[in-house]
């Protein structure tokens, strides 16, 4: 059983082996990293790898998962699954106010039309609030990833209480997942994308 994984950051590929070591060893994952995907997206919009994108989907071994939120809807047009697909339906599930946290630009209106579409299939349409952290981002390009995780958390920690009436939380980015262990005492769900999303595509694998 072949999973391809389509990243643009080199550490996921770690990120999704230990996930995958713990749910499912027998499976194998097939990492495509192209960093440089992110950047002619953020540059030139994403549509401008329609065509790069679809032909490694084509050329794939079996499901394929996407991990980058900004590349998301292109993956998904041609047939990958989204990384925050499983996420945002956990969301919706809270019946209630969702905090999306992010710390990319380019990830804002992906996720949130994603999560919106989320809650509408729920048929629970309910309150978004961003939280933009744009000024953390260099931590997790320069792999500060303990320093990347606590300043998120602790942001979205203070951004719970001081908005008083979030039902979910939801870590846009699968690079944030990191932050998820360090608010198990929230008295909120802290959903972070890719332990859910690799379970869900494992679904798909099995038929």
């Amino acid at each position: 059983m072949t999973i391809t994984l389509l990243h643009t950051a080199e550490a996921h590929r770690v990120r999704f082996d230990n996930i995958r070591d713990r749910i499912n060893p027998d499976m194998t994952l097939k990492h495509v990293v192209r960093p440089r995907w992110l950047k002619k997206a953020q540059d030139d919009g994403a549509a401008a790898l329609e065509d790069e994108i679809a032909g490694v989907i084509a050329r794939a071994p079996g499901p394929v998962l996407c991990t980058c939120t900004t590349l998301g809807p292109v993956a998904e047009s041609a047939g990958a699954m989204r990384v925050d697909w499983p996420m945002m339906r956990a969301a919706a599930q809270a019946q209630g106010p969702v905090l999306m946290a992010f710390c990319l630009e380019s990830t804002y209106a992906p996720s949130l039309a994603l999560l919106e579409r989320a809650l509408a299939e729920d048929g629970t349409p309910q309150k978004v609030y961003p939280l933009p952290m744009p000024q953390y981002w260099p931590l997790f390009e320069a792999g500060e990833t303990e320093a990347f995780d606590a300043v998120i958390a602790g942001e979205v920690r203070q951004a719970v209480e001081t908005q008083g009436d979030v039902a979910a939380v939801v870590l846009a980015q699968a690079s944030m997942d990191g932050a998820a262990a360090r608010l198990e005492d929230l008295n909120v769900p802290v959903l972070s994308s890719p332990d859910l999303a690799l379970r869900a595509v494992l679904d798909v694998a099995r038929g």
